[in-house]
């Protein structure tokens, strides 16, 4: 008697999820709102001179590393290969303090634009998704509407612009209108297959005059800092005598620092980082942009930024089973058949978006391993009470 509840209870328990509604696997094992996360790491400085600006870039780079984000979520846009400069004294390696005890280009460092790569106009076409077809997939930027993406920028800049190379310059209005085209971005390669390209931004940028960047800025979901105010310069630190150089910039060398003491699954926020801010220490007024910001920077874990961890929640929102919001079970020969989808999945890979087939492998393989449970559990409770 005993099993025939059991096998009641379970039945009950599946099919709660037989709902009218679009199969969302994502939505069911979470409810933060992303579902994965990007960096976006720019250096527009050229020259041996600028050699901070090389290590600001790379720290962070090495930060968001540790904290959890893969190098096939970075972009890492460096315009100058320092570690190759004939002036370096310690071929093939950068570093970002005189006592040089970390190598910040190392062996695991994969650049994906260098040298006269980083350009206004790339730099604008990656945020948007306007590459050519056959740009590689480690200079796309393949975000999607779950995609939380971290932006960081450092090079010489003024009021409301950023140099690159120093012969080009990008502007606030530049920044804000590449945000605004991602946000409204309709994303397609040989399927039609809207989404906007990102869930929210954090917008982190070191150089002169930097908190004009952020003027312009008009897009939901974007949460912004800058090293220092109108009229202000952002400077150096920790010069190296045996290289010449300074080796990092202050405002920079204080976000690492508070960095470097986050750990996986820790519990700070971006509050706490602002917090951490000592414009006397830094030698100018940082300031944080948060109105277009759906929430308070104290509810917002720097995780969610600076890594990939996820919060695994379940839900009892709908979810159908069937195609059409139908919530018939699908024929026992889909099971079979997920061999065959997945082979022809494979050969579209070559031509779309692999995120979008992947997406939709999951949901299909969602749905019908959960109806083959269902299946299984009404077949067991017949079984019984006959």
């Amino acid at each position: 008697m005993n099993s025939k509840y059991l096998l009641l209870v379970v039945v009950v328990i599946l099919s709660i999820f037989v709902v009218h509604g679009d199969a969302n696997p994502e939505g069911f094992f979470t409810n933060s709102g992303h579902t994965n996360n990007w960096a976006v790491l720019v250096c527009t400085s050229r020259f041996w001179f600028n050699y901070r600006h090389i290590a600001n870039t790379l720290s962070m780079y090495r930060t968001v590393k540790r904290l959890g984000i893969p190098d096939s979520n970075i972009i890492l846009m460096l315009a100058d290969d320092m570690a190759c400069n004939p002036r370096n004294k310690k071929p093939a390696a950068v570093y970002d303090h005189p006592n040089q005890s970390v190598d910040l280009y190392g062996e695991n460092v994969e650049v994906d634009y260098r040298g006269y790569e980083v350009t206004v106009e790339n730099f604008i076409r990656l945020l948007t998704g306007r590459v050519s077809p056959d740009t590689p997939r480690s200079k796309r930027l393949l975000s999607d509407e779950k995609s939380n993406i971290f932006i960081y920028m450092t090079g010489h800049g003024g009021d409301e612009f950023l140099k690159f190379q120093d012969f080009d310059e990008i502007s606030s209005y530049d920044i804000a209108d590449a945000f605004a085209q991602m946000w409204e971005k309709k994303s397609s390669f040989t399927i039609v297959y809207d989404h906007i390209r990102y869930h929210q931004i954090f917008f982190m940028i070191d150089t002169c005059q930097a908190n004009t960047m952020q003027n312009a800025f008009y897009s939901p979901n974007i949460i912004s800092v800058g090293s220092s105010k109108k009229g202000q310069n952002s400077y150096s630190y920790l010069h190296d005598n045996a290289l010449g150089v300074s080796v990092i910039d202050r405002f920079t060398y204080y976000n690492l620092k508070y960095l470097e003491n986050v750990k996986p699954g820790s519990t700070q926020t971006l509050k706490d980082l602002f917090n951490s801010y000592n414009p006397a220490l830094i030698s100018s007024d940082p300031e944080v942009r948060s109105d277009l910001f759906p929430k308070n920077p104290d509810k917002v874990l720097i995780s969610e930024f600076f890594g990939m961890e996820q919060n695994i929640e379940l839900t009892t929102d709908p979810i159908s089973l069937g195609p059409n919001n139908s919530t018939s079970l699908p024929d026992f020969h889909e099971h079979i058949s997920l061999k065959e989808k997945l082979n022809s999945i494979e050969s579209k890979v070559e031509h779309q978006d692999s995120k979008d087939v992947i997406h939709d492998f999951k949901a299909n393989a969602f749905v019908s391993y959960l109806a083959g449970l269902i299946l299984v559990a009404v077949i067991g409770v017949s079984a019984v009470f006959t």
